[in-house]
């Protein structure tokens, strides 16, 4: 059962505190997360197993070419792939609180729906932060070796994908009322954005027709945004990935912020 928060509390708080109500509803998050162990635990199989799998044995392929080291190169994109499955996977707990009745009382509680939405979409990024920094400690530890001046940057791509995805998530659970309808969904979305974001070779030796695909998917410039933090090599520059990652959390924000709106719990 869950009992973190009460939507009783929500109601009694959120009329005078909006701020208070977006508090709440993100510690909600955080603290299902931590009291998940095996959620935690059962998230990081498959971010291991890119890691070492391919960057052990495609390694000595990938430094034959003579583009270096090939952990380097990877970790970066392996992390991205973990906040991006976490943040947008996040988006079924919506799904879970209208089936159990949660939703219903949050959303007449007096607070504005986009309070509500913004508080949960913070908390699922934030729970998508953590599990990304799980993987970099993973990668440190396997051999991927960032300065420590570069984590700071790094953390700031970090919090632009996880907000990102986590809101993609939101604003496409916001529609749909059965969690398998939605986990369908999100693979057809997931695999093919992770796959053609460059996490798991450069696009700057890609085919052309990759490239341009790639110029259209967020995660791109996620990875990209992360390389240039951990290891100096960008395709798009820093800062355009910055700007473009903001740009697109506002606009999926937005949309997020507008499904949620038209929610009949």
């Amino acid at each position: 059962m869950d009992t973190v928060v009460k939507p009783a509390s929500l109601v009694s708080t959120a009329g005078s505190n909006s701020l208070y109500a977006v508090y709440i509803l993100w510690l909600r998050q955080i603290k299902r997360y931590f009291r998940s162990r095996s959620r935690i635990i059962g998230s990081l199989g498959q971010p291991i197993l890119f890691l070492v799998a391919l960057g052990f044995g495609l390694s000595s392929v990938f430094s034959s070419s003579g583009n270096g080291n090939y952990i380097q190169f990877l970790a970066p994109g392996i992390v991205a792939m973990s906040i991006l499955f976490t943040a947008i996977f996040s988006g079924i707990e919506i799904i879970w609180d209208r089936q159990f009745g949660f939703l219903k009382e949050t959303l007449v509680a007096p607070v504005s729906r986009f309070n509500i939405m913004f508080g949960r979409t913070l908390g699922g990024a934030t729970v998508a932060i953590f599990q990304g920094i799980l993987v970099l400690v993973i990668s440190m530890a396997i051999g991927f070796r960032p300065d420590i001046a570069d984590i700071l940057p790094g953390l700031v791509f970090m919090a632009l994908i996880a907000l990102v995805f986590t809101a993609l998530g939101t604003a496409i659970a916001s529609t749909l009322e059965d969690m398998q309808g939605f986990q369908l969904i999100m693979n057809f979305v997931v695999m093919p954005v992770f796959f053609l974001s460059g996490a798991l070779f450069p696009l700057d030796t890609a085919p052309p027709v990759l490239k341009w695909i790639a110029a259209f998917n967020p995660l791109a410039y996620g990875v990209d945004g992360l390389r240039s933090a951990f290891i100096h090599h960008s395709l798009y520059g820093a800062f355009t990935d910055g700007l473009v990652l903001a740009l697109i959390a506002l606009v999926f924000m937005a949309l997020g912020a507008w499904f949620f709106s038209r929610i009949r719990a």
